[in-house]
């Protein structure tokens, strides 16, 4: 018999096809993987090309070389330009759209990946993001922010080139206001964080742990939305993604790179997103908000049942995905 589970950070409810569920193995892609250089001339991120993104907002550089940069979004969503007001004429409201829209070129290489990055280069990444990320809180007309990352043609990205982005929102976005609600009413009744007591119960339960380290533990949610979502949680108590310290970094590029290397050995590169889920920085400290990463493979597309009732079914079983993942041998 199916089970509809409740993910009690989103309070959003998920059907679990027990009966019907795939094996992990299901979602082993099995595709041939197509030979990428690790430079492109037409690729406007690669070395050389520099001039096709002018507006450079940050460089991490060695010598001549650089490592990481930051750039404008050229098809920007938000502008950097212009007042953040309010508009509302009669049913009709609106805020104008400024904010901040970036991308984060994570190598000079056009064909890796975190799966393949030394973990101090990715370490390095992190800390640019979080950089990126504090510095779009200090404008006083963004709200949220929010870093991301689209791997693969079916995560909605067209550069295949390692790269990251940013986009500072002059609004707090509904998806976001859910769980900051959830996670006060539950801290307004028991006192201690929802994140916190979630995560102590499932690392003493170990089911859908698929691996810690000192700092980070990533799981399969109790009431995952699809096969193989992932989120990264930090085990200390952290509101946001600002409050990550140098040693904790380095940290979250292990567990971050051991949980992508994971899903590309284990189901062959799968596309991806994923996303920080995070207060900002400073001016927003808090007892009940935990910030954590979310990792979700696009493996199948939603159809019309969830688009239409914004109820999910989840055709893989998260305590089978998560002993998969374990299971799963990456150098």
């Amino acid at each position: 018999m199916s089970e509809i589970r409740l993910n009690l950070i989103t309070r959003e409810w998920v059907i679990i096809e027990c009966d019907r569920a795939h094996k992990p193995e299901y979602f082993r892609l099995r595709r041939e993987r197509k030979y990428q250089p690790e430079h492109l001339d037409s690729c406007p991120f690669c070395t050389g090309n520099e001039s096709k993104t002018p507006g450079e907002l940050m460089r991490i550089s060695t010598d001549d070389s650089w490592r990481v940069r930051v750039i404008p979004n050229k098809y920007a969503a938000l502008l950097g330009e212009g007042e953040r007001l309010r508009l509302n004429e009669g049913h009709k409201h609106l805020v104008t759209g400024v904010g901040r829209h970036e991308v984060i070129v994570e190598s000079p290489v056009h064909n890796t990946s975190p799966a393949f990055m030394e973990t101090d280069a990715l370490a390095e990444i992190l800390g640019v993001y979080k950089s990126r990320f504090i510095e779009a809180y200090n404008d006083e007309r963004i709200e949220h922010v929010t870093v991301f990352k689209n791997h693969g043609p079916s995560s909605g990205t067209t550069i295949q080139h390692p790269h990251a982005q940013l986009i500072g929102v002059p609004i707090t976005p509904i998806g976001y206001r859910y769980r900051m609600d959830e996670a006060m009413r539950y801290f307004d009744n028991s006192g201690e964080c929802l994140m916190c007591a979630m995560l102590n119960e499932d690392m003493k339960d170990g089911k859908r742990i698929i691996m810690d380290t000192p700092s980070f533990a990533a799981e399969i949610p109790y009431a995952a939305l699809s096969a193989f979502h992932t989120w990264i949680i930090p085990k200390r108590h952290s509101a946001s993604f600002a409050e990550c310290t140098d040693d904790e970094l380095k940290d979250l590029a292990v567990i971050l790179k051991g949980v992508l290397s994971k899903l590309y050995h284990g189901l062959d590169d799968p596309d991806y997103n994923y996303m920080i889920f995070s207060r900002g920085p400073f001016r927003y400290r808090s007892e009940y908000m935990h910030w954590y990463i979310s990792i979700v493979p696009r493996l199948i597309p939603a159809a019309g049942f969830e688009l239409g009732s914004g109820l999910y079914i989840n055709q893989s079983i998260p305590e089978d995905v998560a002993e998969f993942m374990r299971q799963v041998k990456v150098s």
